[in-house]
């Protein structure tokens, strides 16, 4: 675990470790509301990947941006969604964060950064790219945080922003989550070469970074931010990590393309909440029964969130053309 004492707090380790409880206990509530036929549509869990996005989003401000993807959910909470807003979105009700129209695969949360995710892969680089040269042309220091994963860097686009974005010096950052598979094949059978090699190619600073690791993603990300913001950027970060479900919440049986072993290795080893709790531990910045009593406390929340969002309206039948936008011709 590294050691970045002195650039965060013991409440601010504290905020980390509860935002990476709420990401995993959302997650474990929106995979019973499918499995239990509640929730329409499939999702994409995120459990397993919590330091990439608590670790990232903890060193930003609310004005950064972020964009997101169909693996979104981690995303969102830790740049501050709420649980009832995300749980009536996922579930259709006009509470939610679109008014039920996004679902689990296009939350979008303006108020906190959160510029939305995007079902297509790699869909929201330009968006993100275009926010980062906003920034820079009103004269803004923002800094725009495009996540994206492995699979994503076959997409075009990912090179054509990277060229722009090196080009003007504009203060976003590309984060590669790489959790070792695009769907279901192996990312060292799609991907040839060096992933950040990519974003070296044009000129951008580029680095690799344990996505287990919650301390290690912010202490890179908050340096990395103060340069953004000084007109040092572009950057790209790839973030190694595992995503503990399927590719969705269909995909149960996975072991034609990786073991059982390897899942309950990476679990049982490598779990990004589990170790930072041995670690707050380990420096006397919490208890195991103050964490334990975290873990309660959320876990209650989430299931409260659920049973308000079930029970939520659903949004009425006149707004079926509202917030839907086509071109003409």
């Amino acid at each position: 675990m590294n050691t970045a004492k002195a650039r965060t707090n013991s409440e601010d380790y504290l905020r980390m470790y509860r935002q990476m409880v709420r990401i995993r206990s959302f997650e474990d509530n929106a995979n019973q509301l499918y499995l239990s036929a509640k929730m329409p549509g499939l999702t994409h869990m995120y459990s397993g990947e919590e330091a990439v996005a608590v670790g990232i989003c903890e060193a930003l401000r609310v004005t950064d941006k972020i964009t997101s993807t169909h693996r979104g959910h981690g995303h969102c909470v830790a740049k501050g969604a709420e649980f009832r807003q995300m749980f009536c979105e996922l579930l259709g009700k006009e509470e939610g964060y679109c008014r039920g129209k996004g679902g689990s695969m296009h939350i979008a949360d303006q108020a906190n950064g959160n510029l939305g995710a995007n079902a297509i892969v790699g869909g929201s680089m330009g968006i993100a790219t275009g926010a980062a040269l906003s920034a820079k042309r009103l004269g803004r220091d923002d800094v725009t945080v495009c996540f994206f994963g492995d699979g994503a860097t076959a997409q075009g686009l990912m090179y054509e922003v990277m060229n722009m974005a090196a080009l003007w010096k504009l203060p976003v950052i590309y984060a590669c989550e790489n959790n070792l598979y695009g769907e279901y094949t192996k990312v060292e059978e799609t991907a040839a070469g060096s992933i950040t090699a990519r974003a070296e190619a044009f000129g951008i600073e580029a680095f690799t970074v344990d996505g287990q690791d919650v301390l290690a993603v912010n202490d890179l990300t908050q340096k990395l931010v103060a340069r953004a913001r000084k007109g040092e950027g572009p950057f790209f970060v790839e973030l190694m990590t595992y995503r503990y479900h399927g590719h969705h919440v269909g995909d149960i049986n996975r072991e034609y393309y990786r073991s059982k072993e390897e899942e309950a290795d990476w679990k049982a080893n490598r779990d990004p909440i589990t170790n930072f709790g041995k670690w707050l531990a380990t420096e006397g910045i919490a208890t195991d029964a103050e964490l334990e009593a975290i873990r309660a406390e959320v876990k209650a929340d989430a299931a409260a969130a659920v049973d308000y969002a079930l029970a939520a309206k659903y949004p009425d039948t006149s707004e079926v053309g509202m917030h839907v936008y086509a071109a003409n011709g």
